[in-house]
């Protein structure tokens, strides 16, 4: 197993074997690409970012805190680092304000950063009064912005320039998504679906009873996403998004999921866990091993 850090809602992140870091409502967590730097959200009302180095563990503070600087929105959900390591994006989903964010030399904030505010909603008004921005992903240079409020993937230049979106049908309310063989997949999580843009769509989830998809991920020709409601993993072919297995989580509430070698290790909010499970067939197994976790969010292997 490589080093895992786990964040979430509980004191802080939890770095196994090691210890915990304090910092609070530290819901996503992202590495720069070449330097020992990780980056971490708090998901509070008046949301931060926060750089940590990772190259010493102090057992009574955790890792080193390097800089700390405001999301310029509320309720920041998650971050992702270019991979040129120049740039930082974040996703806040309170008030669905995405910033983008320079880095210097040695991974730390710099400059100005660029807002990036949006408008508009959807037909769930419960869920969609206005916009949610929920994930931000690099592509080809483009900054993509998953927004539950707009049921849109805003697209943007690496200079904040807004680009035509990707449209998703209305009530669809697009959480986490990825890009493969050409193709955009995209859980979403109002309407239990997984979408592939300008394509086909499919339940995430064989199972009865509502469900609120998570994390989606593309691995070779299948399509793994968490599904929060059954507590499972869905496997689909990619191709047309015919269920292949699903099996129990492992927990209560998969939020997050993350591939390490033959491992999937999958964070289970509602249980306090982070469960292990075997992919070495590509189809997920339960190994019955949890690392116990205060309501973990996201795990993120070193």
């Amino acid at each position: 197993m490589k080093q895992l850090y786990i964040g979430g809602y509980g004191p802080g992140i939890v770095t196994p074997g090691l210890g915990l870091t304090p910092t609070p409502a530290s819901s996503f967590l992202a590495f720069h690409p070449v330097l020992p730097v990780l980056y971490t959200v708090g998901e509070l009302e008046q949301g931060r970012l926060t750089a940590f180095g990772t190259t010493a563990f102090d057992p009574a503070d955790g890792l080193s805190e390097l800089a700390s600087r405001s999301s310029e929105g509320s309720s920041p959900c998650h971050v992702a680092v270019h991979p040129s390591g120049a740039l930082l994006a974040v996703a806040n989903y309170g008030d669905g304000t995405a910033g983008l964010h320079h880095l210097d030399e040695h991974g730390l904030f710099t400059g100005d950063p660029i807002v990036l505010r949006h408008e508009g909603g959807g037909p769930r008004a419960d869920r969609q009064e206005g916009p949610h921005a929920h994930q931000a992903v690099f592509h080809d240079d483009v900054l993509h912005i998953a927004d539950l409020g707009t049921d849109e993937i805003r697209r943007y230049t690496l200079t904040g320039l807004p680009l035509e979106p990707v449209v998703l049908p209305p009530g669809t309310g697009p959480r986490h998504f990825a890009f493969a063989g050409g193709h955009l997949y995209v859980a979403g999580e109002l309407d239990g679906r997984v979408h592939i843009a300008g394509g086909p769509s499919a339940p995430a989830s064989g199972a009865e009873g509502l469900n609120y998809p998570s994390h989606l991920e593309v691995r070779g020709d299948l399509v793994y996403v968490g599904n929060r409601g059954p507590n499972t993993i869905s496997v689909l072919r990619a191709t047309d998004l015919s269920l292949v297995a699903e099996v129990p989580s492992g927990g209560d509430w998969p939020r997050h999921f993350a591939f390490d070698g033959d491992d999937l290790w999958v964070a289970n909010q509602n249980s306090d866990g982070v469960a292990r499970l075997d992919v070495s067939s590509g189809l997920p197994q339960p190994t019955g091993e949890v690392l116990e976790v205060k309501a973990p969010a996201c795990v993120l292997p070193a």
